[in-house]
């Protein structure tokens, strides 16, 4: 059965939407080219897509040649303004960007050592004082990328001992104090492998593993192009997979004896200290101990393969390798991203060891990448997705 008028007017628009988003500002012309439209088509979708205030002239072409110039069309960036924030245990940090994902401000505040209330109180007042510095009147949405399960049901940060009680009482607080502005909460490393998917490491690949090193461990997993997030939203908590070399097991309480013992931050920089490298100063939250210690095994200068650094990487190696196997023999996914500060400081250098060992683990041929991105992943990530989110609703799209 052909489309009626008013669908096919509609799937028109989203198409033009789709390609203002991907190519930037188009003319007519041009819109009619890659649409395949007619002419009088594309000249009444323009005009539609004026009057609903989506879309507006923002130049002019052909200034070097005789006759009319032609109309430059562009969405309306200022349409809608969209915040994303990262959430950690011991800071927060906020952007806020135009419908298009431009930045306007940003700001970052430490959080540790605060009680829950005034955390709160805190990060809502960072966000205020930040959107009111991008000049921004009201904000249509707000991503938020946080450690700890999301609930795939209701959208809501569940309970955990793990984790601070202000994570979850900031998105009731945040909605309390703006009215109207949806509020979205991710996974901090399934924002993470969004980032990563459409402007990282896994650019080209529809099927892959995040594999998160930061302070602590998680992975994300992407399968044929979609997040999965389990049927309790708790897929990739990698932290509780049991492991050998921990001395113990883990439990519903605390992943201590998992794989986390092995390859969290505290772990890693335990390891180095072990294998006689100095880690010297972090930089707070954004510099986990452990990625300190792997970057200076790096730029260790003079050692050789039975230096300490390279000792030291290679034991690495071996324990983030356990972890990997385990995600490869199960999910088969041909590429892990070794995310977060860790996977970032050590770079192609660290992934090869991985990918080397792993080899020898699984026969399930997996290569190992290093992020792109690392922390920078989730504030990235989160804003990727709530402006998905934005974009689907102002202009009447879906993914």
């Amino acid at each position: 059965m052909p489309a009626s008028p008013s669908t096919a007017r509609a799937i028109n628009d989203r198409l033009a939407l789709r390609l203002l988003q991907e190519e930037g500002p188009l003319t007519a012309s041009r819109l009619k080219e890659l649409t395949g439209l007619s002419r009088p088509t594309v000249a009444d979708l323009v005009e539609r897509l004026q009057d609903s205030g989506l879309i507006r002239v923002v130049g002019e072409t052909g200034a070097d040649r005789r006759g009319p110039n032609a109309r430059v069309y562009g969405i309306v960036a200022d349409r809608a303004h969209l915040a994303a924030l990262d959430v950690r245990t011991r800071s927060v940090s906020v952007v806020v960007t135009d419908l298009l994902g431009a930045p306007l401000a940003e700001a970052s505040l430490p959080m540790e050592g605060l009680s829950d209330g005034r955390a709160v109180e805190r990060a809502a007042a960072l966000l205020e004082r930040t959107t009111r510095k991008a000049g921004a009147a009201r904000l249509h949405s707000i991503g938020i990328g946080a450690p700890g399960l999301v609930d795939p049901a209701t959208g809501e940060l569940r309970d955990s001992a793990q984790l601070p009680a202000w994570h979850r009482r900031l998105v009731p607080v945040l909605q309390k104090r703006l009215p109207g502005v949806a509020v979205h909460v991710e996974n901090e490393t399934n924002v993470a492998a969004v980032a990563e998917q459409r402007e990282g490491a896994a650019r080209d690949r529809d099927t892959f593993v995040l594999l998160w090193l930061g302070h602590g461990v998680g992975a994300a997993v992407v399968l044929d192009g979609r997040l999965r997030r389990g049927a309790s939203g708790g897929a990739g908590e990698i932290g509780f997979l049991p492991v050998p070399g921990t001395g113990g097991l883990p439990s519903a309480t605390g992943c201590e004896g998992g794989f986390h013992a092995l390859a969290g931050s505290a772990a890693i920089q335990a390891l180095a200290s072990r294998y006689g490298v100095e880690a010297g100063e972090t930089a707070g939250d954004r510099e986990p101990p452990g990625a300190v210690a792997v970057r200076a095994a790096l730029e260790s200068p003079g050692r050789g393969r039975a230096g300490a650094a390279d000792a030291f990487l290679d034991a690495l190696a071996e324990r983030i390798a356990l972890g990997a196997a385990a995600v490869s023999a199960v999910l088969d996914p041909g590429c892990v991203v070794l995310g977060g500060e860790v996977g970032l400081a050590g770079g192609p250098g660290l992934a090869a060891r991985v990918e080397e060992r792993l080899a020898a683990l699984s026969p399930l041929r997996t290569e190992v990448r290093a992020s792109a991105l690392g922390g920078a992943a989730v504030l990235r990530g989160a804003l990727l997705t709530v402006r998905d989110r934005a974009q689907d609703e102002l202009f009447g799209t879906t993914r």
